[in-house]
């Protein structure tokens, strides 16, 4: 008994230091997201504040007047370039798994001669920016009359996505057992009817993981909106913040209605999907 007692004792204030340092931790942890996210607060605060408080110095930390005049003239003006950010993204996301599976299925499990310079050649194409592309497509586009068309922006959002595409999905595919591969092989089914049958099936998280990454950086794409379709009769979301600010007038009430508006798909987006992007993401990390 006693030795127990002892021993039990001697035990507290290791366990009382551990709980502390926890505590501490997750302290820190609140501390360090509330200063991450005290931006969308502030985004939200400032959707619902009136204009006449806009410049209140110092200003209101809670919508204490609050409106939803920013909220009501995103229904009224705004609905178009949502929908057309819409539909951009969900083409942009068609069009990058459409190339980039087969091409890293092929860098995986075919091993074509030169494979290795092709995955260099994906990582520096990932180093270019943007805007460079960007004058890029326009002249191309100002020669076969694509520009201020949805299309062209599809292909030129899908540039970003794909390089970083082929490079997730070869890490994953690359996990894929060679056996089934090779199973697949007996049973008379060549590289094609093999990708389709078993590897895409396989490879879930890492088509929703590069779906998701490709839909995200589309629908905030501004510099290729900006060049390629600005003043056209289909601007995405981001032009439409664009429209609110001018040189005399900037609409800070409509403008954070519409960004919150707009960051609302992909926040729920990526809330569903988290699971299967931290599997995509790390897929290829660590091999048998």
């Amino acid at each position: 008994m006693n030795r127990n007692t002892t021993h039990t004792r001697g035990n507290t204030k290791p366990t009382r230091g551990r709980g502390r340092r926890t505590w501490g931790k997750t302290a820190v942890g609140l501390l360090l997201t509330g200063i991450m996210l005290f931006p969308v607060y502030w985004m939200l605060n400032v959707s619902l504040t009136p204009d006449q408080n806009m410049r209140k110095s110092p200003p209101d930390l809670f919508p204490v007047d609050g409106t939803l005049d920013g909220y009501r003239t995103v229904l009224a003006e705004q609905l178009p370039y949502l929908g057309t950010s819409l539909v951009i993204g969900l083409g942009t996301v068609v069009l990058t798994v459409a190339l980039s599976a087969p091409a890293g299925y092929a860098l995986a499990k075919l091993r074509p001669r030169g494979g290795g310079v092709l995955g260099f050649v994906l990582l520096v194409a990932q180093m270019i920016p943007g805007i460079i592309m960007a004058m890029g497509f326009y002249a191309i586009y100002l020669s076969l009359g694509l520009l201020q068309s949805v299309p062209g922006l599809i292909v030129a959002d899908s540039t970003l996505a794909v390089p970083f595409a082929v490079l997730i999905f070869t890490a994953f595919m690359s996990g894929i057992p060679g056996e089934l591969m090779q199973a697949a092989k007996t049973d008379g089914a060549g590289p094609l009817r093999t990708f389709w049958s078993i590897v895409v099936p396989m490879s879930r998280n890492a088509v929703v993981t590069v779906s998701l990454f490709a839909f995200l950086w589309s629908w905030s794409d501004f510099v290729f909106a900006g060049t390629l379709v600005n003043g056209g009769p289909h601007e995405p979301i981001t032009l439409g913040i664009y429209h609110y600010i001018g040189n005399n007038n900037q609409e800070w009430n409509a403008i954070m209605a519409t960004a919150v508006v707009a960051s609302l798909p992909a926040a729920v987006i990526l809330v569903l999907a988290q699971r299967y992007v931290a599997a995509g993401v790390t897929a290829g990390a660590v091999k048998d």
